[in-house]
């Protein structure tokens, strides 16, 4: 791996490359980008680029069509920041039924008098709050993060109602039994205390939290977003806190709206914030990249398709990224065979409009002829 650093990356994790590997100063020498929060939509992509590394879980920073095209494997790390963001979920529910940063602030202006444990003594009633046990949470999607979220609220003595339409069976069997699956949104939110989101920003669940969904509420629900801040539309979120729907917003995401919302706590997305999450997400990320320039496998793709090869079977192995049409593989067939080369293993997988095609191959092949072919986007060999 010839790597560039868009962002600073943990040292921890770059530290584990191979002496083979190495870090570049030039992005035009190298052949992968590891990539946290800096926008890549008009990043200019050298042609040698083989695949960006997002260490985090969201890509909106990434035009993952605009890569895909150019034969380019986005990656993701889903999960190495899960524990990261858990743990601060769990605090914005604290903060949100104690009024925990109003009785820091009133401290802090009141630092200069002499008899200040008495007056705290005095002004405590005015932050009191409610406690979390017993009362409802629904937890809006239950990937790696919305499952340990509901199972810390189970743990913490609260009831938990879980949603999500695309549940896995490897999330599923993590889950606790003790939460309680439904089938409709509007079930999981109707009788909670508190609401937390916990899906991924796309064009199905962009503003899903909206004036419909708003009115399954009941009366002073509070709302934790800790996903994506287009997930709700702000300005029905405005209405639903002036009905009294919603006492109580906590968000990690700062906009111009959000920020001057009444009853909101809003923090300058520390989600993954942690030493531990950064090396995590850094580590996951290297070992995607490693895996697939190395061997071809494509795991925690956001753009192309998990394709788990293992391996190399013959003399050459070669990766193909293609469009996702009718009568490829009988063209890399045929080129490969015309060629003289003989196919020991072949391996083809295929998300929405991209393709991955991985071929272990005895004998000598044209690979300029597989790049001929309509619908072929990039060829290496390994």
């Amino acid at each position: 791996m010839k790597v560039f650093c868009l962002n600073n990356i943990s040292k921890v994790a770059l530290n584990t490359l191979s002496d083979k590997d190495k870090i570049v100063d030039d992005v035009n020498n190298a052949n992968c980008i590891l990539v946290r929060s800096a926008k890549m939509h008009d990043y200019e992509l050298p042609k040698d680029v083989l695949a960006v590394a997002r260490a985090g879980a969201g890509v909106n920073n990434i035009p993952l069509d605009k890569y895909a095209l150019k034969g380019v494997v986005v990656f993701n790390t889903p999960g190495a920041n899960a524990n990261a963001v858990k743990e601060l979920v769990l605090c914005g529910l604290l903060l949100s039924c104690r009024d925990i940063i109003g009785g820091v602030k009133y401290i802090e202006e009141n630092n200069n008098e002499t008899d200040i444990a008495a007056q705290a003594e005095k002004a405590k009633s005015k932050y009191a709050g409610i406690e979390i046990k017993g009362k409802t949470i629904a937890v809006i999607g239950l990937g790696v993060i919305g499952v340990l979220v509901a199972n810390a609220c189970i743990s913490l003595g609260m009831k938990v109602v879980g949603y999500d339409p695309y549940l896995s069976i490897q999330n599923a069997m993590s889950l606790s039994k003790e939460v309680k699956y439904v089938e409709k949104i509007e079930d999981a939110v109707k009788d909670a205390d508190f609401v937390t989101i916990h899906v991924p920003l796309n064009n199905a669940t962009k503003f899903m939290f909206n004036k419909n969904l708003f009115n399954n509420f009941k009366e002073n629900t509070v709302l934790l977003n800790f996903s994506r801040d287009s997930i709700v539309d702000d300005k029905d979120l405005l209405e639903a806190i002036e009905e009294g729907k919603v006492i109580k917003y906590v968000t990690d995401f700062a906009n111009p709206d959000v920020v001057k919302l009444p009853h909101t706590i809003c923090l300058p997305h520390l989600g993954a914030s942690t030493a531990e999450a950064e090396d995590n997400c850094a580590l996951m990320a290297i070992d995607e990249l490693n895996e697939y320039l190395e061997k071809g496998n494509i795991k925690n793709s956001v753009n192309y398709p998990t394709c788990i090869v293992g391996e190399k079977t013959a003399q050459l192995r070669i990766c193909i990224n293609h469009k996702n049409v009718t009568g490829m593989i009988a063209k890399f067939s045929t080129v490969i065979s015309n060629d003289g080369g003989n196919i020991a293993a072949l391996v083809n997988k295929s998300k929405d409009e991209y393709a991955y095609s991985v071929i272990d191959v005895d004998g000598l092949v044209n690979i300029e002829d597989i790049k001929a072919i309509d619908g072929v986007l990039r060829v290496r060999v390994i």
